[in-house]
């Protein structure tokens, strides 16, 4: 009996070392995984949080290896609990391997490639990006992931949403400086206006394309009409719509519409917005730099008609339809002709009639006995 007791106290004793095991388990190891400074990177910062750690590239470039904890803790990665040889993956064990990098940059272009791993989608992109292609020609200085989003310390990317182009600034500094001055930077910058354009929403963001080339020109309409042409943002600002249909149904529009069609990689001369507007220099029309302000309209037109006389811009309406209070002549001679147009329409139409009910009256006629 005493044997049976002592077995069975055993058996219970194993029984709740088990279940302690197991409370262990689902209490502790949760908390441990959480932690954004994994145990491997605890070993790699066992060196790297060194501030003086550094190497020497053969191109003379000081190349510091110092990592903080701080950043790694506080970026996208690090709150995801992703570990160094995530991305480090030929530098799992010390001492590490020979690197054979001429440069920082060397360095830098052959890392980033590690990106791939987990968003392959955004990294095919890129590869048919105009900073791919300028790369591919042998400029190194193209952007790359790490560029834009950074080694240590990533942080989403559009949070506050002006980090899109201070982020391009780095390499754009002068684009910039002009953008944070229109109309749409300073509502982006000093008002903190989440509904302006930033850089990549017209040049796109991995899949940046040349602005320079005809396919791009000719979509430029439809660009800006992605917000010129939504009602209810530019009734937010109490702007008009009617700028991308009456532009549609303009000389203007309408050539810039065929060529996309038909010729979209052939470059042509119609004016698009950014012709009249700017490009990054755009600025509201009662502003004295804006290129449509009144005073510098004539100007503008000049660069595609130059021979425009003074009165050029006397019968330019703008983007706004023709009324009785903005252009009471127009009005009155829109008003007549579009009234006079289908009268005389309809009177050749009856006139034609009437002729052929004639011609058929009198064949009739002549074919009588």
């Amino acid at each position: 009996m005493t044997t049976y007791n002592f077995q069975r106290l055993k058996i219970s004793s194993l029984t709740a070392g088990i279940i302690v095991l197991l409370l262990c388990f689902v209490f502790i190891t949760p908390a441990r995984a959480g932690q954004p400074a994994q145990e491997t990177d605890k070993y790699c910062l066992s060196c790297h949080s060194d501030s003086n750690l550094s190497m020497t590239m053969p191109s003379g470039e000081k190349v510091s290896l110092f990592v903080s904890l701080d950043s790694i803790e506080h970026s996208v990665h690090g709150k995801l609990g992703m570990e160094c040889e995530a991305c480090h993956t030929n530098l799992s064990t010390f001492p590490h391997p020979q690197q054979n990098f001429q440069s920082r940059r060397d360095l830098s272009i052959s890392l980033y490639q590690a990106c791939q791993k987990c968003h392959a989608d955004n990294y095919e992109k890129t590869k048919d990006s105009y900073h791919a292609k300028i790369a591919a020609e042998g400029n190194k200085n193209a952007a790359i992931c790490t560029d834009c989003h950074g080694y240590h310390d990533i942080q989403v990317p559009d949070q506050p949403r002006s980090r899109i182009s201070t982020t391009c600034s780095k390499c754009h500094a002068e684009i910039y400086n002009t953008y944070k001055e229109s109309v749409h930077g300073s509502a982006l910058i000093n008002e903190n206006n989440q509904d302006v354009p930033v850089c990549t929403d017209c040049h796109g963001v991995h899949n940046i394309l040349d602005p320079r080339t005809a396919n791009f020109r000719v979509q430029t309409p439809e660009m800006c009409a992605r917000c010129h042409a939504d009602k209810t943002l530019m009734d937010k600002y109490g702007l008009s719509t009617d700028v991308y249909s009456l532009y549609k149904t303009s000389w203007h529009g309408v050539d810039i519409s065929v060529y996309k069609a038909r010729w979209p990689t052939i470059w042509h001369d119609s004016a698009v917005c950014s012709d009249c507007h700017g490009t990054h220099n755009i600025f509201k029309t009662d502003d004295p730099r804006s290129e449509v302000n009144p005073k510098n309209l004539l100007q503008t037109c000049r660069k595609c008609h130059p021979d425009a006389g003074p009165n050029w811009t006397g019968a330019w309406t703008g983007h706004n339809k023709i009324s009785l209070q903005r252009t009471p002549m127009l009005f009155y001679v829109d008003a007549f002709y579009s009234s006079f147009t289908p009268f005389i329409l309809w009177i050749c139409i009856i006139y034609v009639v009437l002729q052929i009910i004639h011609a058929i009256v009198d064949r009739f006629r002549s074919n009588l006995p």
